[in-house]
């Protein structure tokens, strides 16, 4: 990987913008609107409150592994970046290939699929204005990232700042004023699906999902080594600590059985009946606004690894692809692309499956880095950050990727077979492409 790739970008983002963009680019619409499909998977209160913190536990483990490999590859690109410096070339390319194809469109359409159904509750719309209010929020966010990485960085600190307002009041209104037993309720008051603990904590690993896309942006921050684990770790632990609560608090306030028949619409039944309608307005619309942070968290990040994709020429229109503005040094035209992927995706799929899918397809990929951090400690003795309690905390990420992966394919492996299969047609993309330009696959 050509390390002079990150210089036409500007080293700006200091530690409050990486831990804003972490926090805010995980809590978005998971937290929200998971809760019911999980309690159903899970079977009953207690182990859905336990697949949240185990699937936080996987997300910990696996932070606490990248960290260490992140803080010694600091580049635009990520996981695009981790992979092909640890296997090789073609690797690499369909780990970029996939976040660029499936991932990142998919987890944009998702977030923003799951916000529409919110705000077609609050403004007492028909369902058919999901689709449209949806793409005219992905297209402003889009927007704003055309200008530089300060104006998207400054967005995430608001909106990190004001999500935390409804996730406040949802957790001290249930755990206070709730009148159910968080950890009560049995089998017996729960219609359960057959999906069973391993799809719940699935499910979850969508909510935590998020957190490695700082890494695509380490060639834009100040000291990358020290500062890229920090606000992993810090912000994965935040969010761990959050959504335990958020569980807790929804639990204490809606029965299970509620629960189960609210469906995606929990949330704004529980703004509504907890805060009466002017109230559960102003929650509903600090729940929003905590998926748009999300949303531009997700479009910041994705662009970085079309820019380094282009920058090698690994994509078809490869020059239009990495240009970035002369002033601002912003992506603008890959920050288009993926705009207009993920529409298509929105059109086409649901928001809950796009979801899953979009976990396993990503998934595949994390556990190959979780490997790699065996390889790399082969090589060098010398890292900036080390990862604590190794081998047991890089065996446990491994573990739960594998957990992941083995979930989701007997769950829906139609879908997995769908999306396994688009990140394999990047393979005569890559040699298309080379043999286009008369350049050998190196």
């Amino acid at each position: 990987m050509d390390k002079q790739q990150n210089n036409d970008l500007k080293r700006t983002l200091g530690f409050g913008s990486a831990i804003s963009i972490v926090i805010g680019t995980i809590i978005g619409s998971g937290i929200f609107f998971k809760q019911a499909s999980i309690l159903d998977n899970a079977g009953s209160s207690t182990m859905a409150i336990a697949a949240w913190v185990f699937g936080g536990l996987i997300t910990l483990a696996a932070g606490l592994t990248i960290a260490e490999i992140g803080a010694q590859m600091p580049y635009t690109g990520g996981l695009y970046v981790y992979i092909e410096n640890l296997y090789g070339r073609l690797p690499g390319f369909l780990a970029g290939w996939m976040q660029v194809i499936i991932y990142g469109p998919a987890i944009i359409a998702s977030v923003a699929g799951f916000m529409s159904i919110m705000m077609t509750n609050l403004f007492g719309l028909d369902a058919k204005w999901r689709v449209p209010l949806a793409l005219v929020t992905i297209l402003f966010i889009g927007g704003l990232n055309f200008f530089e990485n300060k104006v998207g960085a400054a967005f995430s600190v608001i909106t990190t700042i004001g999500k935390m307002i409804p996730i406040a009041a949802i957790v001290i209104f249930g755990i206070f004023w709730g009148h159910q037993d968080a950890f009560g309720q049995t089998l017996s008051e729960v219609n359960r699906s057959t999906g069973g603990f391993g799809v719940a904590v699935l499910a979850t690993l969508f909510g935590y999902d998020g957190w490695i896309l700082i890494a695509n942006l380490g060639g834009e921050m100040k000291n990358p080594q020290k500062l890229l684990p920090k606000a992993i770790i810090v912000g994965i632990s935040t969010v761990l600590i959050i959504y335990t609560l958020i569980t807790i608090g929804i639990l204490r306030f809606i029965p299970a059985t509620t629960l189960h028949a609210l469906g995606e619409n929990a949330t704004s039944y529980l703004a509504t009946k907890a805060f009466g309608n002017i109230g559960g307005k102003l929650l509903s619309i600090g729940i929003i606004v905590s998926m748009m942070g999300t949303l531009n968290g997700k479009i910041i990040t994705f662009p970085r690894i079309i820019y380094a994709m282009a920058k090698r020429g690994d994509l078809p229109f490869s020059r239009f692809l990495s240009y970035v503005t002369p002033k601002g040094k912003s992506p603008i035209t890959a920050t288009l692309f993926i705009v207009v992927l993920a529409t298509i995706m929105m059109l086409f799929f649901d928001p809950d499956r796009l979801s899953d899918l979009c976990v396993f397809t990503i998934y595949c990929f994390y556990v190959l880095a979780f490997f790699g951090i065996f390889i790399l400690r082969k090589k060098t003795s010398k890292r900036p950050f080390s990862t604590p309690l190794y081998p047991f905390v890089p065996i446990v990420a491994i573990a739960g990727g594998i957990f992941v992966l083995v979930s989701e394919l007997m769950n829906d492996p139609e879908g997995v077979i769908l999306f396994i299969g688009i990140v394999i047609v990047g393979l005569p993309v890559l040699y298309l492409v080379k043999k286009l330009d008369g350049k050998r696959l190196k």
